[in-house]
């Protein structure tokens, strides 16, 4: 009698002839099920262990660095650094007269015959040393007198000069503070003891994030100014990531316009954190991944590299007719980013673009329509998504100033991911509003090549002095 196999399961012949047909039949039926569930399990296990940011949309951090993939280009038998007869680059030395003090050295006695020796040189060696000065806080006392009244004898006390803070802490001081944490990405803890060790001022984690506070104050007006920009804006690079807020899931949302980028830590990934900030007011176009809670707004640029990588992974799914149809589509991508890195380049006119990019669309929408009728499930699903909605494919090349990647979202995004990951999210809803905003302050002045701690400072000042915010908003 031939025992009963099913998978990797097999029932003996003996245990076998023991059944009656009615237990052989639902064992028999068991069996089938746990096949098909190992078959299922082995299926997601070769997907996971497939999946890298090289075809899918983890992001690069996501992998160790003995595991990415060699480059194709054969390593170097040069030695590191820099090569014999290469350009000498050194730090100029400053004008003499800018220097905080000089030291004239001649030499005593001839080094060959040992005659004494006398008179200056007008063109002597010149040697600069770059050195810290000690670093000591400046420390301010007012004294406040209380003083009596000679008539009625009630005591009145001197008020504090405007602009100076209730604490012990300068607006200088709270700046640098935020900056430790935000820009420099410090821990508390850090930031306290770099402040006592390094620059003698007194600190622990509870102050700095008291000080995080008093700066999120001074700066949400700024904040709120640039957020309620958004809805006037022509174009958007939206991009999202996860987070933590109290232990819990958050979103942190960047919203990237031409001059200014607008940071937000939400509690959601869903639709209605876009309408908060988009409002109805919004009729401009947003490059983002394909992502369906973008779909709402109506005017998408989807990003090729997300799609690129897409390709990637039908050609890495082990099915012929995915790879097939991947490989044609990735071949179509990479000469789409040959024709626009010749335009961005200004090697070619915006009209020799969408000239050149005709053949390559009608490519591209030829493969997708083929790609809905393929075998492979994953393909055909993608494949069906991207025809449907093909006009989001090429909205760069009926709006300038539109590119095909979402390469400004992603850049944006890149300090923030490495600060969560130093950081493991935030404790707070105040701490969410502090991460929103610093980010927001530090990529807006980066774009506006403005110096960051001064307009920190700034807003600090003005906040304490109960005036106007300055304004984040690009000078005109």
């Amino acid at each position: 009698m031939s025992s009963l196999k099913i998978g990797s399961i097999t029932i003996p012949p003996e245990l076998e002839a023991e059944m009656t047909p009615a237990v052989r039949g639902f064992v028999g039926l068991l069996l089938g099920q746990i096949a098909k569930l190992e078959a299922r399990i082995e299926e997601l296990e070769r997907q996971v262990k497939g999946k890298m940011p090289q075809n899918s949309s983890l992001p690069p951090s996501t992998q160790h660095p003995h595991n990415r993939p060699q480059p194709p280009k054969r390593k170097s038998k040069k030695k590191r650094g820099g090569q014999p007869g290469h350009e000498k680059h050194e730090r100029p030395l400053i004008p003499t007269n800018e220097c905080d003090d000089v030291q004239k050295l001649r030499p005593t006695e001839c080094r060959r015959c040992g005659t004494k020796l006398s008179g200056s040189d007008p063109e002597p060696l010149r040697h600069q040393v770059w050195e810290l000065p000690e670093i000591k806080p400046i420390v301010t006392e007012y004294q406040r007198h209380r003083l009596a009244c000679p008539c009625c004898g009630e005591k009145s006390c001197a008020d504090l000069p405007p602009g100076v803070p209730q604490g012990q802490s300068g607006p200088h001081l709270m700046a640098f503070v935020a900056l430790l944490m935000a820009y420099y990405r410090q821990s508390k803890r850090r930031t306290a003891d770099f402040l006592g060790m390094l620059l003698g001022q007194p600190c622990c984690p509870a102050l700095t994030v008291k000080l995080q506070n008093q700066v999120t104050q001074a700066l949400r007006p700024s904040y709120q100014e640039l957020a309620a920009e958004l809805p006037t804006q022509e174009h958007l690079n939206i991009d999202e990531t996860g987070t933590k807020e109290a232990g819990g899931k958050a979103w942190l949302w960047t919203f990237v316009a031409r001059a200014f980028t607008v940071f937000a830590v939400r509690a959601t990934r869903e639709a209605t954190a876009l309408g908060v900030f988009l409002t109805e007011k919004f009729h401009g176009i947003v490059t983002c991944d394909r992502a369906k809670m973008y779909w709402q707004v109506g005017r998408l640029q989807w990003c090729w590299a997300h799609l690129k990588r897409d390709f990637q992974a039908m050609i890495e799914s082990g099915d012929k007719r995915a790879k097939w149809q991947g490989e044609r589509l990735r071949a179509a991508t990479c000469e789409l980013f040959e024709h626009w890195a010749d335009y961005r380049h200004g090697r070619i006119s915006r009209a020799a673009l969408v000239r050149r990019m005709a053949p390559v669309r009608r490519k591209v929408e030829r493969l997708l329509l083929r790609g809905t009728q393929c075998g492979h499930a994953g393909t055909r699903g993608t494949c069906r998504e991207l025809y449907e909605h093909r006009p989001w494919l090429w909205t760069f090349l009926r709006h300038e100033g539109v590119e095909p990647t979402n390469n400004a979202g992603e850049r944006s995004l890149r300090h923030a991911v490495i600060w969560r990951k130093l950081s493991f999210g935030t404790q707070s809803a105040a701490g969410s509003r502090f991460v929103e905003t610093m980010l927001t302050v530090i990529e807006t002045c980066r774009q506006q090549n403005r110096n960051v701690f001064t307009f920190v400072t700034t807003a600090v000042e003005s906040h304490l002095n109960h005036q106007s915010a300055p304004s984040l908003l690009p000078r005109v």
